[in-house]
This record gives structure tokens, sequence and C-alpha cells, in this order.
């Protein structure tokens, strides 16, 4: 049996140390993409309609998770609210990996600035090397001399191929893509597919599509999105089977 100055021995030491024995221990931050209860909703002039309702789900560093569901399903909405330019009516997101713009996403550009002066923004932005960007984005979008061309003029092909060659260069952990991986010709889109699905295998992937072999062969789980509900699954042949019954 411990004598009294056995059992009073600990918390003398944690006294000692400043420490009280009645804190919880420090919570570490994942390092994951979580969203908790999301909710999402619009009002019309019909009423209001909720296109999300308790979206729940973790995707961790290397995991890449595709999002599913037929048009109106609120695929799209998600990716926006996850990327921050939709606000939820409901719950949080906890970003601990840092996460990318939607994919493609041309919005974001200064139209009266040179692709090469909205590449110096975004490199300041996000606190990367500008020459190293630069020429990343440059070899990539085989854009040349029109690097030095108001981003106004361009296609909204050449747009595209600028947007997403930025969204490489900078160093995401987590991609967001919302069925924007067509940019270009063939062998662009090839070499689109290549950067963004082998050559970055660490990287996490949020991905909205309707592609049911992209999802098979890239991803590691579903979310199943139907009425505003969605559930995650892991057997992606599970998920092709209920997607396919919406």
């Amino acid at each position: 049996m411990q004598s009294l100055e056995q059992t009073t021995e600990a918390p003398k030491q944690i006294a000692d140390q400043g420490i009280r024995d009645d804190q919880p221990e420090p919570l570490i931050a994942p390092r994951c993409i979580q969203a908790i209860d999301l909710a999402k909703e619009f009002h019309t002039q019909v009423g209001t309609h909720r296109v999300l309702n308790g979206i729940s789900f973790r995707v961790h560093k290397g995991e890449r998770m595709a999002i599913l569901g037929r048009n109106g399903a609120g695929k799209s909405t998600l990716i926006q609210i996850l990327s921050g330019m939709q606000l939820p009516t409901r719950g949080r997101i906890e970003r601990g990996l840092r996460m990318s713009w939607p994919l493609a996403l041309t919005g974001g550009f200064a139209g009266e600035l040179t692709g090469y002066d909205n590449v110096r923004f975004i490199a300041r932005l996000y606190n990367a090397r500008f020459k190293e960007t630069y020429e990343y984005v440059k070899d990539f979008t085989e854009l040349g001399e029109l690097m030095h061309v108001p981003v106004r003029l361009y296609s909204s092909g050449m747009r595209a191929r600028l947007a997403f060659a930025l969204s490489l260069a900078i160093d995401f952990e987590c991609y967001l893509i919302d069925e924007v991986l067509a940019v270009g010709d063939h062998k662009f889109a090839q070499k689109c597919h290549f950067e963004l699905f082998e050559a970055r295998p660490q990287r996490a992937m949020i991905m909205a599509t309707h592609s049911m072999e992209t999802v098979k062969e890239f991803c590691s789980s579903a979310l199943v999105l139907k009425g505003g509900r969605g559930k995650v699954f892991t057997d992606l042949d599970l998920a092709a089977s209920i997607y396919a019954t919406l």
C-alpha cells in the first residue's frame, strides 16, 4: 500500500512544473481537410432550398476523394464552400492541409494585367518564388510571348491553361477539382492528367466528377450526394452501384 507521502508526490511534481493536473492535454490539429456538419441553403422566391445538409468527411494527405451525384446534387457548391468562395449556412471546415482554389478557375485573374503580372501577383500572395513559378507556368502553358499580353485578350482556353499551370506551380497539399480536366487539345489534356494524377502521388484531392472510370483508377473514397445528404464509401464498387441508381 502506498504511503501518504508517495500518493502526494505526483501532484507535487506537477505543481512544481507549473502544470495543473485537471488541464486536458493540448490538441494537435489533424493534417487533413475536415468538413463538419456542413449545410447550405439558398433563399428563392418560392422558399428556402437546402442543397447540402449535414455533410461531414475527412481527407488526409495523399488521399483522393471523389464527390458523386447527379446534376444539382450540390457537388460544385460543396467544392466552392471548401475553397472559401461560398460560406456554409451551418457547419465548418478545418483546413489542416494547404488547399488550392478549384483547378482551372479563371475568375481570379486581373484582366488588365498580363499573364506575367498575374503570375507575379499569385506567387507573392502564396509566398512562392517568382522566378521558378513563372518559368514553370510559361513552360507548362506553352503560351510563350503571350504571357506578356493582357489576360482580357486571352481566349477561354488560354485562360484555362494559365489557371491550371498556376494551380500546379504553387505547392498545394490538397487540390480541388470541379470536372474541368479537359483543358486544351488532347495532347495538353494528357499533360495535365499526368502532372496532376501521376507526378504528385502525395497530394490529396477532392474531386467532383461524373467519371466512374477516373474514380476507380485514382480515388481512395467517394462521397455520394443525394437530396442534400451524403455518405462516404471506401468501397468504390459499392459507391459506383449506388451512384448508378440515383
